[in-house]
């Protein structure tokens, strides 16, 4: 199913390396898709709307137009009036429970202190306007939307400041003119997004970040998507903020003999539906992964996307065989993947022993119960960016703005001390600044 590597065996420690050292390649600035990703944002700052209908052509619709680039507000209604029955019940009540999570976890502004005579604050305030990316070319990601429209207009980011971009299907040449899934346009006319734009792919963060005689540049991008529209992220990043490094999705399980082997065997095969998607597996027992693996072949037969499935299992994912739990924790810690999967005894205990990860699922919870409902966005750090950056929430869309003031006037202390500093630093003009105070 997937090779087992046993980190105490030399050969199977390189391999694992090897591993981790493709995964952290992924979002190097000079990786595997740098180089693309470069070309097409410049192609796209210098000629806007032609290039982007070109590089559409190219890599997703044969048959893609420039009028064809901007979904019009009749085409957004129809698509929520057709939206109906049990679908529509979920798709609201998941946009509920995204907007409690969000408001729950929404920082406050600071209480003022008083430090050495002076009032000190912390104010948060949303960035305005942001274009978000969801994925479209493979599989229909209307939930992308939710996770990342949801958090945004908590933070504070107006409907009308808010720019969608996501691709129509990929089709080949010969095959029959396909569209965004309805179900994006409904959810988009639900939240009261207006502008959205057929575009994906590094055209899309290029028109984003330099904007184009159709789409307007924005002050902030996020979104998941492909290597190289993540690659595409990083190339305009200062030109605008981006959030993070968001790529092809991946889980983490640790499991023991305690756990759900069908349950854990159907999550590994959720994510590696993904296509592209990465599974990989921690236990300190063989046994445990052997039963699991014999899982994954029983289920296989039952999925739609099994083609996908298998090529991520052979050419993405692994096991680990470690000796104890706290092995495994630090294998977790080194994955620092998009989805950890805590399959233990005691899951609660188990998290306590590791730092990095995007979000945890605890004890026999589905991934699938985040990725569309229960709160906290889907949009997830991959390739082991875990280690130092988070996901996607109403704080990705805010920025904070330290407040200094003086009410009673600037204290003799404080004048000298400042101006010692200054003067020893040679800016006497920052000296006479403060000195002028006194």
């Amino acid at each position: 199913m997937f090779p087992i590597y046993d980190p105490t065996n030399d050969s199977d420690l390189a391999g694992l390396e090897a591993r981790l050292a493709a995964l952290r390649g992924a979002a190097d600035p000079d990786g595997k898709w740098a180089a693309l990703a470069a070309d097409l944002v410049r192609d796209t700052r210098e000629r806007g709307d032609a290039a982007i209908v070109e590089h559409m052509r190219q890599f997703t619709d044969p048959g893609y137009s420039a009028e064809r680039m901007r979904v019009t507000p009749g085409e957004l209604v129809e698509a929520d009036k057709r939206l109906t029955g049990e679908l529509r019940e979920a798709i609201e009540q998941a946009i509920q429970n995204v907007d409690a999570y969000q408001r729950h976890i929404k920082p406050q502004d600071a209480q003022p202190i008083q430090i050495a005579d002076a009032q000190l604050g912390l104010r948060w305030t949303p960035i305005t306007p942001v274009g978000l990316l969801v994925p479209g070319g493979s599989a229909v990601l209307f939930s992308s939307l939710i996770m990342l429209a949801v958090p945004a207009m908590v933070a504070g980011v107006r409907p009308e400041d808010i720019t969608v971009v996501t691709p129509p299907p990929y089709r080949k040449q010969g095959e029959a003119a396909k569209d965004i899934s309805p179900i994006t346009l409904a959810v988009a006319n639900m939240l009261g997004l207006s502008r959205v734009y057929r575009v994906g792919g590094p055209p899309a963060v290029a028109a984003l970040a330099y904007g184009t005689d159709t789409i307007d540049p924005v002050s902030f991008i996020a979104g998941p998507g492909h290597p190289v529209v993540q690659a595409a992220k990083l190339r305009v990043n200062g030109v605008v903020g981006v959030d993070a490094f968001y790529g092809a999705s991946e889980i983490v399980t640790v499991a023991d003999s305690s756990c759900s082997i069908p349950g854990v065997a159907s999550d590994l095969i959720a994510q590696a539906e993904h296509d592209p998607g990465k599974c990989f597996l921690i236990a300190w027992d063989r046994a445990v992964i052997d039963d699991i693996t014999d899982e994954i072949d029983r289920q296989l037969s039952e999925r739609v996307r099994r083609d996908a499935i298998e090529a991520s299992f052979k050419d993405a994912s692994f096991a680990v065989l470690v000796k104890d739990e706290a092995a495994a924790a630090a294998w977790v810690d080194t994955f620092a993947a998009e989805h950890v999967n805590l399959a233990v005894k005691d899951p609660q205990a188990f998290m306590q022993s590791i730092q990095h990860g995007g979000e945890v699922f605890l004890g026999d919870t589905p991934v699938a119960s985040g990725d569309y409902y229960a709160g906290p966005s889907h949009t997830l750090p991959t390739d082991t960016t875990g280690r130092f950056t988070s996901g996607v929430s109403c704080i990705t869309f805010m920025k904070r703005t330290g407040t200094v003031a003086y009410p009673d006037g600037m204290p003799r202390q404080a004048i000298n001390h400042i101006a010692a500093m200054a003067e020893a630093e040679g800016l006497d003009g920052h000296a006479a600044s403060v000195r002028r105070r006194g």
